[in-house]
């Protein structure tokens, strides 16, 4: 709890949908703090560009001088300890901004809970942080044609990547609630409105 609002940790497969949840749960009253996005907001500090080009140099930058998400993440991807050095760069960053706007947001008592949407929830602990874990389920086959579209990656592709998270079935084990994120949205908004229901104790109209 943070001043007695809840905290929500998303975790799901590549492609699951995450995000989509977590804007249903912001619907809601909860407010989603995003991970990614405050990456790519620490991509944009100066500070951080200039310690990325002296270890990469200038092939992790684009035209325009900003950071190549993309080739950012093939420095990393097979290389452990580059990985490792850049988390211990992005995270404390990443943490900073977090509880700088839990902080900000949590007296607004429009805000009912705090939805977390981080990529590696379970991976780097801070699901132990979290009062409720969510896990967000969708086919297989679903997952792949979502991340065929919107990144353009294979089913190869997105096995490579899984392999450095922790299996979906531990995750699955692991939650308090699942949602299954399939092509029927007004069903997923009724499990989430369900879930946020226990969590939260507040109740929402079907």
């Amino acid at each position: 709890m943070f001043l007695n609002k809840p905290i929500i940790g998303l975790v799901g497969g590549i492609g699951s949908g995450k995000t989509f949840v977590a804007s249903l749960f912001a619907q809601l009253g909860a407010k989603v703090i995003s991970s990614d996005e405050h990456v790519h907001q620490a991509y944009h500090d100066p500070a951080i560009k200039a310690v990325l080009r002296q270890w990469w140099g200038p092939t992790v930058f684009d035209a325009a001088g900003e950071i190549d998400r993309s080739a950012v993440a093939r420095e990393v991807f097979d290389r452990p300890e580059e990985r490792k050095r850049l988390e211990a760069l992005i995270h404390p960053l990443v943490a900073e901004e977090r509880d700088r706007i839990m902080a900000q947001t949590a007296p607004d008592p429009r805000i009912k809970a705090f939805i977390w949407d981080v990529p590696l929830l379970m991976e780097t602990g801070l699901d132990r942080q979290c009062d409720a874990i969510v896990f967000v389920d969708a086919p297989i086959e679903l997952r792949r044609e979502r991340v065929r579209q919107s990144r353009g990656w294979n089913e190869q592709e997105i096995e490579k990547r899984e392999k450095f998270q922790l299996p979906l079935d531990k995750k699955r084990q692991a939650a308090h609630h699942i949602v299954v994120n399939n092509a029927d949205a007004a069903a997923v908004r009724r499990q989430v409105s369900q879930v946020f229901s226990r969590i939260t104790g507040c109740v929402f109209p079907e």
